[in-house]
């Protein structure tokens, strides 16, 4: 009997040993040969067949059986993941978890200009300028200011070609007074108004107004970002000129709230500039969303926030920080901008893109 159970807690530790290699990507073959029979194992791995020391490590562990079909589903099952996690991107941009009720009507802020010395501070920097959404993290090692106001912004405006490019991964995004069917009173008329004003400015600008958010004519954002991702990078591939790309969108909030500020007599909606960091609490970085350039993005929003500090205090909201990647990581110098949301009308969000304009241009130029 004790004979009979030191077998089976013999057999219990191998098998959990067994499971234990297995996932973590070690080889059955190799390792049984290696642990039960060390002497045959350099001839068998040296001169070919294995046949035979397989069938009996199958048949001496029937478990491999089920783990081997399993290893085999891997490739499938990250590209499950993979969509997931996209579909889970496309939606999660909308849910900004911030404090509203200090981001709506503003009309006695001034201008100023911080000192880098304060700004060198990272728990100043992160309080006063970023909004950390609770499902992510990031550490001074990201937020070095001297390092992120190092990085030049400035675009080659000496050569031909496009400079800056804009699209709407969200392109159904509208405003309190849009007019259906209207795409001009949309998010995708925004973007046409800016790319115009750029152009003024002597910015070379394109607008992409391509459709990523409807599915069969039906509103469906679960893949608008792997699609829109095909679309833009058809159009960077086609102008290498291209140096700066804007994903703007409109911000949804409740419909108590009105993001909007008073600067120089007009009623102007605030924008708030939103990085991705692919990275999570619960997953730490995000090994399928991989985006070389988040030092880059980091730079530029926090280039375009204390411009526009100083420009126009008030205009815009304190920098947003997610995990995920969105569409930041075709191109160094991407910004994802949220200008206003629904309960705003389209003059002030007209308004809002003419000082964006202005601040673009201080800032590329």
């Amino acid at each position: 009997m004790k004979n009979r159970l030191h077998t089976m807690l013999v057999a219990l530790c191998v098998y959990v040993l067994l499971g234990f290699l297995i996932f973590q990507g070690k080889s059955l073959e190799k390792m049984g040969s290696n642990l039960f029979f060390p002497t045959i194992s350099l001839s068998v791995y040296k001169e070919g067949p294995r046949e035979t020391m397989i069938s009996y490590v199958k048949k001496l562990f029937p478990l491999y059986q089920y783990v081997e079909k399993k290893s085999a589903t891997v490739a499938v099952e990250d590209t499950v993941t993979f969509e997931m996690l996209l579909a889970q991107e496309a939606e999660d941009e909308l849910r900004v978890s911030e404090d509203l009720t200090q981001n709506t009507q503003s009309s006695s802020v001034t201008t100023s200009k911080v000192s880098l010395e304060k700004l060198r501070d990272f728990n100043y920097l992160l309080s006063n300028y970023y909004t950390v959404d609770s499902t992510t993290m990031i550490g001074p090692e990201q937020l070095n200011a001297d390092q992120l106001l190092a990085k030049d912004m400035k675009i080659n405006n000496n050569s031909n070609g496009p400079k800056v490019l804009i699209f709407h991964t969200h392109s159904q995004e509208a405003f309190k007074d849009s007019k259906s069917g209207d795409a001009s009173t949309s998010i995708v008329g925004m973007g046409a108004y800016l790319a115009k004003l750029l152009n003024q400015k002597g910015i070379e600008t394109m607008h992409h107004n391509g459709v990523y958010d409807l599915i069969n004519g039906k509103l469906d954002r679960s893949k608008a970002y792997q699609m829109s991702e095909e679309g833009v990078q058809k159009i960077l591939n086609q102008n290498p000129s291209i140096e700066v790309v804007i994903d703007l969108h409109r911000d949804g909030v409740p419909e108590t709230t009105h993001l909007v500020t008073n600067i120089n007599g007009k009623q102007t909606a605030k924008i708030m500039f939103f990085n991705g960091l692919s990275r999570t609490k619960t997953n730490g970085d995000i090994a399928y969303l991989k985006n070389p350039y988040i030092q880059d993005n980091l730079s530029f929003s926090l280039q375009m926030q204390l411009k526009a500090q100083e420009m126009y205090a008030g205009y815009t909201r304190k920098i947003y920080l997610k995990g995920y990647r969105y569409s930041l990581h075709m191109m160094p110098k991407s910004l994802l901008i949220e200008a206003g949301a629904q309960t705003n009308t389209v003059q002030e969000i007209k308004n809002a893109m003419e000082l964006l304009a202005n601040i673009l241009a201080e800032v590329l130029l």
